[in-house]
Parts: structure tokens; sequence; C-alpha cells
């Protein structure tokens, strides 16, 4: 009988901790704060589970707690759950303490790479000047008459590029259409049904390649 095939990402891993224990872990929404030690109980749990490598779950599960969804739900006096969802420890002001200020770094990093990766493209105003014919003097017309003054020609509004495959990885920073305001996003993970991108609110979205763009730097 053949092996089952192997998990080969943090987002297949979290899916099926997602459905194997749903009291703990969720892709979605409000995140839970999980058990000191939660490891440990996993590898116990699924030591059976040919699906699932210990390197992988350790990453997936360093991964899951450094999301900001998941760091929003460190707060003082929030309890812990297991596996099974049963309530454990308190979380204690200390450790509210540092997951706010990872969530502060986090979101730091996040604003100075899609700074850095922002175009940098100094717009100049281009100014037309009226044809002269013969030997009419620049600003007036054949008649000798004061022409009128050169329309400025503005720089026309480019719409956002849209992504190319050399963009389609982790940390780009990107622009997601979610109703009728673009929102800015960091892509977090490339997957076959979607890509999923982190909102600076924290919340993580699943979203088809045509409702991103790349971001740009503001104009002053």
């Amino acid at each position: 009988m053949e092996s089952p095939e192997k998990f080969t990402s943090s987002k297949e891993v979290i899916a099926f901790l997602s459905e194997t224990f749903p009291k703990c872990f969720s892709i979605e929404g409000e995140a839970l704060p999980l058990k000191i030690g939660i490891f440990q109980d996993l590898a116990q749990r699924l030591e059976s589970e040919e699906r699932v490598s210990k390197t992988l779950l350790r990453s997936t599960l360093r991964h899951y707690t450094n999301s900001w969804r998941y760091l929003y739900s460190i707060k003082e006096g929030a309890n812990r759950v297991d596996l099974d969802g049963v309530e454990g420890e308190t979380i204690e002001k200390e450790h509210a303490d540092h997951a706010q200020k990872q969530l502060e770094e986090s979101k730091a990093k996040a604003a100075e790479k899609r700074k850095a990766k922002q175009p940098q493209k100094k717009e100049k105003r281009q100014f037309a000047r009226p044809k002269s014919s013969g030997s009419a003097p620049a600003g007036s017309n054949k008649e000798g008459q004061q022409g009128t003054k050169p329309k400025i020609q503005r720089p026309s509004k480019t719409p956002p590029a849209k992504l190319t495959d050399a963009d389609m990885q982790q940390g780009t920073n990107v622009t997601v259409k979610l109703g009728k305001t673009p929102m800015p996003a960091v892509i977090t993970e490339i997957a076959k049904d979607g890509i999923h991108v982190q909102l600076d609110s924290g919340m993580v979205v699943k979203v088809n390649a045509d409702a991103l763009r790349l971001a740009r730097s503001k104009r002053s």
C-alpha cells in the first residue's frame, strides 16, 4: 500500500491542523492563544500521521504564531487553549507586552519593505510651447496679437501594474481590491487555489491574482 503524499507547505499543514483540531487552530477570523509547549502535544498526537514531518510542523507552528492575526490574540488575562480547546493558563502581562512588541516590529518591517519596493520615479511637468509659424515671435500669433498661455501637460495617471510571474512571491507589497477601495497588503503565500495576502490590520485573506496590483508610491 502506497504511503500518503506528504504535505509540502505551511498552508497545507495549517489547513490540516484547522480540520483536525478546530477548537485550537483556525485559518480565518480571530485566532486563539495556544498552550505553551503545544508542539510536544502535536508531535505526540500526530505521531502516526505520515503526511506531516516534525520539521515542517515546527516551521508551520512558528509561522502561525508569528502572524499578525495570532499576535493580536495574545492579550493579558486571556486564556490559552490546548488541542481540544480546553482553556488553561492565563496570559501574563510580560507575554502580552512581548507579543505587542513583535507585532509592532513586524508592521514596521512590512512598511519598510513596501517603501523599498515602491518605484522611485521623479515626476516632472512638461510644458507644451505653441508652435510658431514664419517669423512671428514666440507668444504671439500671425497678427502680432498676444498669444494665449501655453497649456500645461500634466502627467497622465498610470494605473497600477498587474503582477508578473516574478512578482508572485512572498514579501511582495501589493494593493488588493476588497470592495471599492484598494488596500495595501503583503503576499504571504502562493497556492494553487489562490494567493494569501496579509492586510495592515493583520487579517489574512485569499484572493485571485487579478485582484492584486503592485503597490506604488503616493503622490505628494
